[in-house]
């Protein structure tokens, strides 16, 4: 249950009052916090420096809890703690890899990021409450539960605070303090769960493949990492199955008659409402049927009005989407782009799943605020006569609103302008009304076999004044009259054959993601972005991705062994998972304990099967080399014996580097150098191994 504060607050009112105390305020990158900084303080914080040179601190005095505090506003540069292996579980070649599902990790703080830890650490000491500023999603919930835990390591019963919002705008930020919330920890806990399961997944695959296909290959892959993520390989399956379909396509031959009549300088088509046949004699003879009585005669007269839709209001796939389609910006590109803009306040929070405007939300003002622009504000005041109309979508992710300008600016420059431009003029077309046309459809009958053609008159643009990314053009059609006869400028015959469905672009690619529920709309980018830089994928001239020969042979392997991990719905179910969490109907060790499970059990039999993996490559790479594999997939090899006495590690049976004998080692190597070192000779099967009673210890 969140815990809302609602008092008033002001910077004017902090300037000449008794300061309270310090409030420090964290904020998810360092342009997030100035921007935040200086809508708070007017323009009259003050800044200096933290022990890291990227990340500033801007001090100044607010009233806040009704109370006049000094806000010392700083920032992460993301993720400040990642999950990572200990001790031998980091090496390669230190652990068996099926092990890594159930190694023991710590999150730790990546040395380039020591010296913000070292700024939160020193900062919080001095401060009386914490306020997370980070974005408003899972992501941002999980850095700012990092914050949290790095600051209650120094002082445990520092009160925290959540400021939630959707802009860096004056009013968002003051309406964030005014009604600062708990943190969400049910999100934050659904990103552990979801780090966690990629780093044991992805570790223990991409060292069994690398380890082995650089033996098994050595010419080719000898020096290649061959990464394996749960998301990233259905994205590259997504590109194999397809590209697979247009190469299984035979195309098939059809034949089709057209009418064409020429009035004063336009030609009318009208189409065969057969539409095609797939045999030549009886589409050739009907043809010399048209041709003996050659004279059209109209039917029927059709019409109606027709409207094109405005598009919906905006959210991240459909940014994606458009930007790569329409602009040719990759979705990787388009997102730091809207990020830079977002924290520069020019636009709203570009991560999101809503495409439809809350009721209350002030149309109004964000539509004036474009009226001076010399190519769209005429359009926004035609909007603001008519009063904002938006065509609202049914999705919602209940935290933010659709994207949207939240300020006017023309001083950017290059893809920067490109893309807030589309955003405005996106905005503005979706709040205004259906281009509306008028259709007539006239049929007509040469000897027996019906045509019909169409034409269009565009009667009102509307949207399309402001939105240049549709097009609607009008289509010509002379008056005719119901029995009206005529003699057709030509009747043909025309061949032609079935194509194959397209190779995908990248739009193509984040639709399919989308609707399998493969990752979200904060990563589809990146991982579109991995399967293209590891060469499992490449992308031709005209943005349609094809399979590399590396990507089709993994693929084509692991589906012959029947687990089809190259489709989407191993990840699907997770996706489902990790939201159960974030609303609180799933247990978040549950939900790992079974995934790890169910991906444990899957590697154990790709390794039992990795001949097939050989084999699928082997028809691109050429004969696979003979390699005397490891037991990597071996549960019990991989099964601690005990647990340390020293360090509580877990102690596991190691070969000596000789092969000669055998060892119990600790896993915590380097940091703990125990280990007990049996006679020679000893059998292999670990269980018959006599433990000493003095280290005899149950394993934690």
């Amino acid at each position: 249950m969140f815990f809302r504060l609602s008092r008033y607050f002001s910077v004017e009112s902090a300037k000449y009052s008794k300061i309270m105390g310090k409030i420090l305020n964290v904020a998810e990158k360092n342009d997030a916090a100035k921007s935040v900084a200086n809508l708070l303080s007017g323009g009259c914080m003050r800044r200096r420096d933290g022990f890291s040179k990227f990340n500033k601190i801007y001090e100044f005095e607010y009233n806040v809890f009704n109370q006049n505090y000094t806000m010392i506003m700083t920032s992460v540069s993301g993720h400040l703690l990642t999950h990572e292996f200990v001790g031998e579980y980091k090496k390669w070649l230190g652990c068996s890899p099926v092990s890594l599902f159930d190694a023991p990790l710590q999150k730790m703080c990546p040395e380039n990021y020591k010296d913000i830890k070292r700024t939160l650490e020193k900062e919080v000491r001095a401060a009386d409450s914490l306020v997370i500023w980070t974005d408003c999603d899972r992501e941002g919930e999980n850095i700012g539960c990092e914050v949290i835990d790095v600051c209650r390591q120094v002082k445990p019963n520092i009160r925290v605070y959540r400021a939630r919002f959707s802009e860096i705008t004056p009013q968002s930020v003051s309406n964030a303090v005014r009604n600062l919330v708990d943190p969400d920890y049910l999100a934050s806990a659904a990103v552990d769960v979801r780090s966690e399961l990629d780093l044991r997944i992805g570790a223990a695959f991409t060292r069994f493949q690398t380890l082995r296909l650089q033996k098994v290959f050595p010419q080719t892959l000898g020096e290649q990492l061959i990464s394996y993520g749960s998301c990233q390989f259905p994205t590259l399956g997504f590109v194999v199955e397809r590209y697979k379909q247009v190469q299984a396509f035979i195309p098939e031959p059809f034949w089709k008659i057209t009418v064409k009549h020429k009035v004063e300088d336009s030609f009318v088509e009208f189409s065969w409402r057969r539409m095609r046949l797939f045999n030549h004699s009886a589409c050739l003879i009907i043809y010399q049927i048209c041709l003996e009585n050659p004279i059209a005669r109209v039917v029927d007269i059709k019409s109606k009005n027709k409207s094109k839709w405005r598009p919906l209001p905006l959210d991240t796939v459909e940014l994606e989407k458009l930007a790569s389609r329409k602009l040719h910006i990759n979705a990787k590109e388009t997102m730091k782009i809207a990020e830079k803009l977002y924290t520069q306040g020019f636009i709203s929070y570009p991560r999101t799943e809503t495409n439809s405007f809350p009721k209350d939300m002030n149309l109004n003002t964000l539509v004036q605020m474009q009226s001076g622009d010399p190519q769209w504000g005429e359009f926004a005041v035609r909007v603001l006569e008519h009063g904002p109309n938006p065509r609202n979508g049914t999705k919602t992710d209940n935290a933010h609103p659709p994207i949207h300008p939240t300020k006017y600016t023309n001083t950017l420059q290059g893809k920067e302008k490109q893309v807030y431009e589309f955003v405005v003029r996106h905005f503005l077309a979706c709040l205004s009304q259906d281009a509306q046309g008028h259709e007539t459809t006239v049929d007509i009958d040469v000897s027996e076999e019906r045509f019909s053609g169409s034409g269009l008159m565009i009667v009102a643009r509307n949207y399309l004044d402001v939105y240049p990314y549709d097009k609607w053009n009008a289509k010509y059609m002379p008056v005719f009259e119901v029995d009206e006869t005529f003699m057709p400028t030509s009747i043909q015959m025309v061949d032609g054959e079935t194509s194959p469905p397209p190779l995908l672009t990248e739009a193509d690619l984040i639709a399919l993601m989308d609707k399998h529920g493969i990752g979200t709309d904060a990563t589809h980018a990146d991982h579109i972005e991995t399967i293209k830089t590891r060469l499992y994928v490449g992308v031709r001239p005209d943005g349609r991705f094809v399979p590399g020969e590396l990507g089709m042979g993994l693929v084509e392997g692991y589906d012959a062994m029947g687990y089809e991990m190259s489709k989407p719905h191993l990840r699907a179910e997770l996706e489902r998972d990790l939201k159960a969490i974030c609303e609180g109907k799933k247990d978040s060790a549950a939900v790992l304990a079974e995934q790890v499970g169910k991906y444990r059990a899957v590697f154990v039999e790709a390794v039992r099967q990795a001949g097939r993996i050989d084999a699928a490559l082997a028809e691109y790479f050429g004969a696979a080399q003979t390699y005397d594999a490891p037991d990597v997939g071996d549960p019990a090899a991989a099964t601690p014996v005990r647990s340390c006495p020293k360090c509580n590690m877990p102690m596991v049976i190691k070969k000596k580097k000789d092969g000669a004998g055998r060892f119990l080692s600790c896993m915590g190597y380097p940091n703990c150098r125990n280990s007990i070192w049996f006679p020679s000779g000893e059998r292999e099967n670990h269980a018959q191994i006599e433990v000493p009673s003095f280290l005899k210890r149950p394993l934690n």
